[in-house]
């Protein structure tokens, strides 16, 4: 009587086979097939091959906040910042439930978090687990959508079944068919027009997208029905709409390995009576005004729509809102908060804050710092202790601050003197 070889066993077997088969086919002395680097090494030069730069990855299961550098944070006179909640895992995107939940999202992990006060004590529940870069989240009239990698889904109710989470409807799948290797992580936000506005990051650092890759899209979760807001948008992991005009705002993050100092991030805006599709000009044209050395031969910056403002080489903005609460002094009305992630391809390291930013009559952005201390030495690998992801406001006017770094959310408020 034979005995049966364990699955595993065979498996093995077969892998085997057909790794030797392979190397035969190749023939004697044949190399096999280099692998693909890291989506974050493409586009380097030949020179830049054995560059100690590299990306930061956060704490997957957080820090007490106890152990963090709290007293290093700093916030304009008369503002206050501290510790709201900790341990959520890679705390990344907000929402705001109408009865006061704060909804937390991940990137890199598969869940999503809720954080209920109750009298002053914050509690973590883990509300949706097995998610696909559940990046995205936004929350409109009593549902919570969900932007996952190639998906975006609704749980409607969410509210009054956090303890047993219903089951999701999808609004429109194939987001990612080709699962791509680079910034296939979405960001999402409900627009006044009652659609919901996300992106499509670029595949890698430099290449050739498809025609719905680097792009801010739209879909109505009614009908499905899937629109193009704007193209050439290399990686938008933040954006949110004037409170006053309605336009949409949006930030975007520059190729890497081109140097130091270029190209800035930069912060865009399309114009909600705009009847043309806006390209800002990836991979052909950066910060409006420099032509990619490889993409951008035979090409021009001036076909291409410029963004509003540049706000630094590698600084990597994230989330952004506008402030239209009470609790701030009356100047802050209307002024936009954006998350500044920080710098990882550039030698001297900088980010690792909020700005504050106001837009003048001209137009114009003029950005001030608002909450500074997580960049400690901008040498230092890693130059930080925490990283603010998004920021999100309160009924009470004030301001949440997700720092991704440590699984921690920051409250900023204002008190009279």
């Amino acid at each position: 009587m034979r005995t049966a070889l364990p699955v595993s066993v065979l498996a093995f077997a077969a892998s085997l086979a057909c790794s030797l088969v392979a190397q035969a086919q190749q023939g004697p002395g044949s190399a096999a097939p280099a692998a693909a680097p890291p989506s974050w090494q493409q586009g380097r030069n030949p020179e830049q091959d054995a560059s100690p730069l590299h990306p930061f990855a956060p704490h997957m299961t957080g820090r007490a906040a106890k152990e963090l550098p709290l007293d290093k944070l700093k916030v304009p006179a008369g503002f206050k910042v501290e510790v709201w909640a900790e341990g959520i895992p890679e705390a990344r995107s907000l929402a705001l439930g109408d009865k006061g939940t704060v909804f937390v999202s991940n990137r890199l992990s598969k869940n999503v978090y809720a954080v209920v006060d109750r009298n002053g004590q914050r509690q973590v529940k883990t509300l949706l687990k097995g998610l696909d870069a559940p990046n995205g989240i936004a929350f409109s009239k009593g549902t919570l959508y969900v932007a996952e990698r190639g998906r975006i889904t609704r749980y409607d109710g969410i509210e009054a079944n956090l303890d047993n989470a219903p089951e999701a409807k999808v609004v429109i799948d194939g987001l990612d068919p080709t699962r791509q290797p680079g910034h296939f992580w979405k960001y999402l936000v409900m627009g006044p027009d009652g659609k919901l506005y996300f992106n499509i990051g670029a595949p890698g650092n430099i290449v050739m997208p498809s025609y719905m890759q680097a792009s801010v899209m739209r879909v109505d979760p009614k009908s499905g029905v899937l629109e193009t807001v704007a193209l050439g948008v290399r990686n938008s992991v933040g954006m949110d709409f004037d409170p006053k005009s309605k336009d949409l705002w949006f930030t975007n993050h520059g190729r890497d390995w081109l140097s130091d100092d270029t190209p800035n991030d930069t912060l865009h805006r399309v114009a909600v009576k705009n009847k043309v599709i806006p390209n800002f000009g990836y991979p052909f044209c950066h910060q409006g005004d420099i032509v990619d050395p490889e993409f951008g031969k035979n090409r021009s910056c001036a076909e291409f729509a410029k963004p509003v403002a540049k706000l630094g080489a590698h600084i990597a903005p994230l989330g952004m809102k506008f402030y239209s609460g009470k609790m701030f002094p009356t100047e802050y009305r209307n002024n936009m908060f954006i998350a500044m992630h920080g710098s990882w391809n550039r030698t001297t390291k900088q980010g690792y804050n909020v700005m504050r930013g106001t837009v003048g009559e001209n137009g114009k952005v003029k950005l001030q710092p608002f909450l500074t201390g997580f960049l400690t030495d901008e040498k230092a690998d890693p130059p930080m202790w925490g990283r603010p992801v998004d920021v999100l406001q309160m009924r009470d006017g004030s301001l949440l601050v997700s720092d991704d770094y440590n699984g921690v959310l920051y409250r900023v408020s204002y008190a009279k003197k």
